[in-house]
Formats: structure tokens, C-alpha cells, sequence
């Protein structure tokens, strides 16, 4: 059984910066591709970045580039979420989750089987 756990989230001015942190137990860490996904309130929830499972190739939505890094540090079975300038439209509870396979830095949902609780970033104009 996997668990991950996310925290790092919180109220930010436009153009200021977050930084969000998932660990996870269980499960291999270092084997597996991660992602960061978003949901704002009344919205579906949308892919946000990627990364494989040793880091060497990430993946962005375009809303988020050159904003955003993803990071992850396998001695500490943790990825990060770097997030600059953010908007008001950054609004959302983020979640960590894991990929059920490696190396393709999926966009897709279905690909990742464990998925954290979610911490809320609130971004004030």
C-alpha cells in the first residue's frame, strides 16, 4: 500500500511563489513516474506537471511552463512543486499522485493508481 502525503500549499498573493512537497511510503518510490494534478472548485481535475521516475524527462501543461518546475529527490522518496508568478487562476486543491508504470510522464489520469489528500493553493489578486 502506497500512501502519499502532500503539504506546502496556502494563501499567496498574485506573483508570489509556493512551493508544494509530496513524500511517499510504501511502494518503490524511485521506480515510478510522478505527477502533480490540480482541481479548482466547479472544474474537473487537469494535469498540471510530470516527472520520471529518475527525473530526466519532465512534462508541463502549457499553462504552467516556465512557471512551474517539478523536482523530485529519490533519497527522500519526495517530489516538489515549484510554483512562481502564480495567478489567480492557480487557485486550486493540488494532488500528488503515481504512476502504475515508468518513463512516459503521462498527462492522463488513468495512468497514475494512488493519489494523495490534496493541499489547497490560494492565489489573492
Amino acid at each position: 500500500q502506497v500512501l502519499l502525503v502532500e503539504s506546502g500549499g496556502g494563501l499567496v498573493q498574485a506573483g508570489g511563489s509556493l512551493r508544494l512537497s509530496c513524500t511517499a511510503s510504501g511502494r518503490t518510490f524511485s521506480r515510478y513516474d510522478m505527477g502533480w494534478f490540480r482541481q479548482a472548485p466547479g472544474k474537473e481535475r487537469e494535469f498540471v506537471a510530470a516527472i520520471s521516475w529518475n527525473g530526466g524527462r519532465t512534462n508541463y501543461d502549457d499553462s504552467v511552463k516556465g512557471r512551474f518546475t517539478i523536482s523530485r529527490d529519490n533519497a527522500k522518496n519526495t517530489i516538489y512543486l515549484q510554483m512562481n508568478s502564480l495567478k489567480p487562476e492557480d487557485t486550486a486543491v493540488y494532488y500528488c499522485a503515481q504512476d502504475r508504470a515508468f518513463g512516459a510522464v503521462s498527462t492522463r489520469e488513468s495512468e497514475y493508481d494512488t493519489w494523495g489528500q490534496g493541499t489547497q493553493v490560494t492565489v489573492s489578486s
